[in-house]
């Protein structure tokens, strides 16, 4: 819940990974105030992609954020390290970039690579892209769910949901990408609304074999 003036307008979009027994959750924080990026606190509306830890689900210690001083969202933790560093996806719109840390804290400028963004030639995701749940390792790669919005006019977008496979060992390699989302908007629920023509998830845990998207 709202714990300061950077989350006092809303904890938003958590996504939760466990990594060696720890549960981490990945949240945008909607504020009053924001941070530069030295890390101070200036007034203004802004959103920090932050992270906390739990030992029960129920307790969150705050970790601090990804990164400051910069609109960036849709972020997620890596169920796993890779190479021995914790490895995160994060926006920067309108592409998604990977980081990489050594304790969660420092994501230095330097571990950080634009990974994929819109694809202007696609009519379903040439606006922008965002990651949804956390990556699910498969003998061929990670398997990623992302969101993709169109080119409507404003007010008028439609986000769908789409698939991309990274390399296991080297997630910056993208190893496929199909042309076609794998669902859309459908349902009236989904297609009215404060925010009409969205489908939009935060998790897709994978039980016995099948995959389940929040």
């Amino acid at each position: 819940s709202p714990s300061g003036s950077i989350d006092s307008r809303g904890v938003e979009d958590p996504r939760i990974t466990c990594i060696d027994g720890v549960f981490y959750m990945a949240y945008t924080a909607y504020g009053r105030d924001h941070f530069e990026k030295d890390g101070s606190i200036v007034e203004g509306t802004g959103i920090t992609p932050m992270l906390a830890r739990s030992q029960n689900l129920i307790t969150w210690d705050i970790i601090g954020p990804l990164v400051m001083g910069e609109t960036n969202k849709d972020h997620i933790l890596f169920p796993r390290r890779i190479g021995g560093r914790y490895a995160a996806l994060h926006r920067r719109e309108p592409d998604i970039w990977i980081a990489y840390s050594d304790d969660l804290h420092i994501w230095g400028e330097a571990d950080m690579a634009k990974m994929y963004g819109p694809r202007p030639e696609n009519d379903w995701d040439c606006f922008k892209v965002g990651s949804n749940g956390v990556p699910i390792e498969t003998e061929q790669g990670w398997l990623c769910l992302y969101h993709g919005l169109d080119k409507a006019s404003v007010g008028a977008f439609t986000y769908r949901t789409g698939v991309i496979l990274l390399d296991l060992d080297d997630p910056r390699r993208v190893m496929r990408r199909p042309l076609q989302p794998i669902f859309w908007p459908e349902e009236l629920w989904e297609l009215r609304g404060d925010v009409p023509n969205v489908i939009f998830s935060c998790a897709n845990p994978v039980v016995n074999g099948i995959v389940h998207v929040f």
